[in-house]
This record gives C-alpha cells, sequence and structure tokens, in this order.
C-alpha cells in the first residue's frame, strides 16, 4: 500500500476569518489567485470542473480559468467534448481550485452556459498557432483509430493554415461562464478544523457570508 494512504499532515495555523475576508467573493479569490501566482503555485488558473450528462453520470476534469467576470468564470472548451454535451443538457456545475501547496481550495458551484460568439472569437485569436490547430484537429472527447491519424489531420491543417496567417475558430468550440450561487474558501487548519467560509447570493445580488464547519 502507497505510504501516503496513511499519511496524516498538519495543514498549519494560518486562519480565515469571516471579518478577514472580502464581501465580494470574486475579490476575495481574485486576491488568493494572486498570492498563488506569488507563491510559485503550478498553473494556479486550473480549476476541477464537475459536470452531469443526462443520464445522470457525474465527471469530473481539470480545465483552465481564462477569465474573472464581475459575476462568474470563464473558461473555453470543445462544444461537442464531453464536458460540453453534459453542460448542453444540464448546467449545473462545479468547479474546485485546489492549491495543496498552500493548504488551500477554492470552490464554486452554479450554472455554465455559452459566451457570445464574439468573446470566444477574441479569446481564439489570442491563442498560440499550434493550439487553434489542434482545436480544429480534434473532435475533443470522441473516439479515434491511433494518434497517427491525429497528427496526420494536424499536418494537412498547418499547410492550410502556415504560422502567421489566420485560423478559423470552430464553430464548436468557444467559452463558457460559471455564475456561481455559491462560493467556499477553505483554509487548511491543525487538527483537521480547517476553515470554511460560504457565500451565498442573495436575491438582492448581495452575498451572504456564513462560517461552516469543518
Amino acid at each position: 500500500m502507497p505510504d501516503s494512504l496513511n499519511a496524516h499532515n498538519d495543514y498549519g495555523s494560518e486562519s480565515l476569518s469571516e471579518s478577514d475576508v472580502d464581501a465580494d467573493p470574486f475579490a476575495q479569490f481574485t486576491g488568493w489567485l494572486r498570492h498563488a501566482e506569488a507563491q510559485g503555485v503550478y498553473e494556479p488558473n486550473a480549476m476541477v470542473l464537475a459536470t452531469v450528462d443526462p443520464s445522470g453520470q457525474a465527471s469530473a476534469r481539470t480545465v483552465l480559468l481564462r477569465g474573472i467576470r464581475p459575476n462568474g468564470l470563464e473558461f473555453f472548451t470543445d462544444y461537442d467534448s464531453r464536458k460540453g454535451r453534459a453542460l448542453a443538457a444540464n448546467p449545473t456545475a462545479s468547479a474546485v481550485f485546489p492549491w495543496y501547496r498552500l493548504h488551500r481550495q477554492v470552490l464554486f458551484y452554479g450554472e455554465a452556459t455559452r459566451v457570445a460568439a464574439e468573446v470566444s472569437d477574441a479569446y481564439f485569436a489570442t491563442r498560440p498557432h499550434g493550439s487553434r490547430i489542434a482545436a480544429l484537429a480534434s473532435e475533443q472527447s470522441h473516439v479515434i483509430a491511433d494518434r497517427a491519424t491525429l497528427e496526420e489531420r494536424v499536418r494537412d491543417l498547418e499547410r492550410r493554415y502556415p504560422e502567421g496567417e489566420d485560423v478559423p475558430r470552430p464553430s464548436d468550440w468557444g467559452g463558457f461562464l460559471l455564475v456561481p450561487r455559491q462560493v467556499e474558501f477553505w483554509q487548511g487548519r491543525t487538527s483537521r478544523l480547517h476553515d470554511r467560509i460560504r457565500y451565498t447570493t442573495q436575491d438582492d445580488g448581495s452575498w451572504l457570508i456564513e462560517r461552516l464547519q469543518p
């Protein structure tokens, strides 16, 4: 059995108090994200996104956060991928930012809907040439015979759209905005008495801030 299964690490004494957090969860999150960047956390904008498909099957995967809006989190993907199809049928989703080195997590619970086409166009244009080619070549989450088939598609597209030329955004590729109903900030503490501060959106647009037991 791996030793890690029996490990009992101490998560430290740094605290998180209701009186210390910002009234706006997005401002609080932005501050924590900047701290994670400053501490050298690898891919601090990586989030584990969970969805539920029409059959009720839950699935999770890591995606990259690409925008923080006043009301939500923006990420981009293939609309015909497993997560894209799940979100089209059931927009309920959750996202977790697991910053292990800092003994911190941030959890978002809400609904994800497609962003406007012009938003997707603008972001797609900022991607490296190779990433745009890959998005055009890959039918994400669909079965393919072998890697050689995919690489041949890439070579064909590279000949059609050489470096320096515009690569069109695939019609089935674009952004989602995850608009949360709840946001939880988790700070690890000694003896598993962790701090958990939850924000819940109210009808008037304000946020109710509460402490949860660990």
